[in-house]
């Protein structure tokens, strides 16, 4: 009796569990939806929603194809708007994986360097052509993970601790190497730094079409792995017991992670703190499951990265990145000693 009032009341919380992401799923398709009105249809030019409606239609003539009208919502607005909401949740979804793997809840990206070595390779790949910016970016990318891995490992600490230290380190001699070549940048110096800024101008059809092919991709394989990763954020020994085998689990994850990372540098530059801020806020309204975690943090983070891009469209053409810094900056101060304080208890 007693053991079955205990599953009864496990289901009836897994089931209220269920409701409450669906209704916050729900509530983050709307607001994306609203969202996305106001983007595509404000502007230097504003253009009524049902002369919007009729210009995305696939059975648009072909005469207003050609409109000035149709060229704004179908190649500048639209592309820029799912751009937004495919970077923001590809970079959510990197976080959340990283956050979960190592069990560190500063862990993303930019905190492990990640992002550092896409935008130094992605910066030396102006010098040669702007082709090679995006294999730059990737070998960017992973050259730093492994760096940062080997530093951890070297130095005996490769948990998540010793990997967001390293991180750290790697992220400032990256950082100090990306300096070094605007200063001899010459011509080239402008495109550099508006790009490694972060900045959503230049998204294309198939720029938007990357990284929603890269975030959905990335979701899907943390999904599978969902379960493996509950288990890993609960603690290595606790893992371990469930048969979880963390090393090649670390290895995939991290991988994917980066790999994503430095298609959404590659393309938009550095656009910071969006996978720390969003994960964090997800968690504690929803919990700890990393399934629903990894959905909602996707919507959450394209809502909010949309949000931030139409600021700084507003505001004369502001970096993006900006933006996010100005919301994650105080986010991670606060995170940081909020996690020394509980460490002190």
């Amino acid at each position: 009796m007693e053991a079955k009032t205990r599953r009864d009341c496990l289901s009836s919380h897994l089931a209220d569990e269920r409701r409450r992401t669906m209704r916050f799923a729900a509530m983050l398709l709307l607001l994306l939806g609203g969202v996305a009105v106001w983007r595509i249809t404000s502007g230097e030019w504003d253009i009524p929603m049902p002369v919007v409606a009729r210009l995305l239609s696939p059975s648009l003539p072909e005469t207003l194809r050609g409109s000035p009208e149709a060229f704004v919502v179908r190649s500048v607005r639209l592309p820029r708007f799912l751009s937004a909401v495919g970077t923001g949740g590809l970079l959510c979804v990197a976080g959340v994986v990283l956050q979960g793997i190592l069990a560190n809840p500063l862990a993303e990206p930019y905190t492990l360097g990640i992002a550092a070595g896409a935008a130094f390779g992605g910066a030396l790949g102006f010098f040669l052509s702007p082709g090679f910016v995006l294999p730059f970016a990737f070998f960017g990318a992973l050259s730093s993970l492994w760096l940062v891995s080997l530093i951890a490992w070297k130095s005996g600490g490769c948990g998540g601790a010793g990997l967001v230290l390293s991180g750290v380190i790697v992220s400032a001699m990256l950082s100090a190497g990306v300096t070094f070549l605007k200063a001899v940048a010459d011509e080239r110096l402008g495109p550099i730094v508006l790009w490694l800024m972060g900045s959503l101008s230049g998204a294309a059809p198939f720029s938007a079409m990357a990284v929603w092919a890269a975030g959905l991709l990335i979701l899907g394989v943390a999904w599978i792995y969902g379960r493996q990763l509950d288990a890993v954020s609960m603690g290595e020994q606790r893992a371990a017991l469930l048969g979880v085998d963390e090393k090649r689990l670390r290895i995939v994850l991290l991988y994917a992670a980066s790999l994503g990372t430095a298609l959404a540098v590659s393309f938009f530059g550095i656009i910071g703190f969006v996978g720390l801020v969003v994960p964090h806020l997800v968690r504690l309204l929803t919990g700890p499951s990393h399934r629903a975690l990894l959905v909602l943090s996707f919507l959450a983070g394209g809502l909010l990265l949309a949000v931030a891009d139409g600021l700084a469209q507003h505001m004369s053409e502001l970096p993006v990145g900006v933006i996010t810094a100005l919301i994650g900056g105080p986010f991670f101060c606060w995170l940081l000693t909020r996690e020394k304080a509980l460490g002190a208890k």
